[in-house]
């Protein structure tokens, strides 16, 4: 039975039938979307539903991202921010376009238009999960798209790398406004990132029986890779952690949202500008090669499978090279 709903500004048709796969399109006008699903539902009657759905030229690009959304997003730990992602590709002419009729330029086309009001990080983060519906269209559901339309998009490089640290004075202030908030929590997790070079994420989810007191490490289970790993604690980071209150299992019962919050509303009080809660982790991995650690023993802390994404995340400070030379 097809079912017309409303989505936004578009009628999203969905048509099930036991032991079939489901169909799925999306309109502009209802009266076409009904128009549709009746015919679709008495093509599926009269050769079945494997005489519909094998051949491509029925599926739009909106199909399979509307599909991915609904079984493959929900599966990852960036769920909420992936399925906005989609629903921005949703709403674009893009999704509108059969694949039979799918060409590497329209795909260009979206890119280039989306440059002019996003930076490039965040079309690499689109073009990736596009790329990413495509494969597991192909491989998992059976729909033949080969090669993959974005197999030769040119991807815009990422010209605004960070390489912001913490100036002299700036974590003193931190500090200081941190005592003026009403967020308790963001004041060790401040001095936990730096000492840690851990994810705000990271850092959230940590629960008192992670904790290895004696061996002084933290294991970490929950991981942006998906890979568990244990954090070896400084004595610093040791006395932060004995002078934090045990109210829960959690070492810090909030939210991300509400350390967000706290973070922005903390920087306004202090006029410190163009600093990110991430570039803590900036600082912390750079400390750490200042203090002699070397690659394998920083990535092993930081969790970095790639040792050329660690090199973005390492920015020493000339004067100190200095020092040594």
């Amino acid at each position: 039975m097809a079912s017309v709903r409303k989505r936004g500004t578009k009628w999203h048709v969905q048509i099930r039938r036991s032991a079939s796969p489901t169909v799925t399109r999306t309109f502009t006008l209802k009266a076409d979307a009904e128009k549709w699903a009746r015919a679709v539902e008495s093509q599926i009657d009269r050769s079945g539903a494997d005489g519909y759905l094998n051949p491509r030229s029925n599926l739009t690009v909106g199909d399979l991202l509307y599909r991915y959304r609904k079984e493959v997003t929900p599966k990852k730990r960036g769920a909420t921010s992936e399925a906005y992602r989609l629903g921005v590709i949703l709403r674009s002419p893009l999704a509108e376009i059969r694949l039979t009729a799918l060409k590497p330029f329209m795909i260009a086309e979206y890119r280039d238009k989306r440059l002019e009001f996003v930076q490039a990080a965040t079309i690499r983060k689109e073009l990736g999960v596009l790329r990413h519906c495509f494969n597991v269209a192909h491989k998992d559901w059976g729909i033949h798209i080969d090669p993959n339309p974005l197999k030769n998009i040119t991807v815009p490089a990422v010209k605004d790398a960070r390489s912001r640290r913490l100036e002299e004075g700036e974590l003193t202030r931190l500090l200081r406004g941190c005592r003026g908030g009403r967020n308790q929590s963001l004041e060790p997790v401040i001095l936990l990132a730096i000492e840690t070079g851990m994810r705000r994420s990271e850092l959230l989810g940590i629960r008192w029986a992670d904790i290895h007191w004696q061996a002084q490490t933290v294991s970490l289970y929950i991981t942006k890779n998906g890979s568990a790993r244990a954090i070896p604690l400084s004595a610093k980071a040791i006395e932060i952690l004995k002078a934090i209150p045990r109210t829960n299992e959690r070492v810090f019962p909030v939210t991300g949202n509400s350390i967000r919050l706290a973070w922005e509303r903390l920087k306004r009080r202090e006029g410190i500008e163009n600093l990110r809660f991430h570039d803590l982790r900036h600082e912390a991995i750079s400390r750490f090669f200042e203090r002699g650690l070397s690659v394998l023993e920083v990535a092993l802390i930081s969790g970095h499978k790639d040792l050329r994404m660690l090199h973005r995340y390492t920015h020493l400070r000339a004067d100190d090279i200095a020092k040594k030379l």
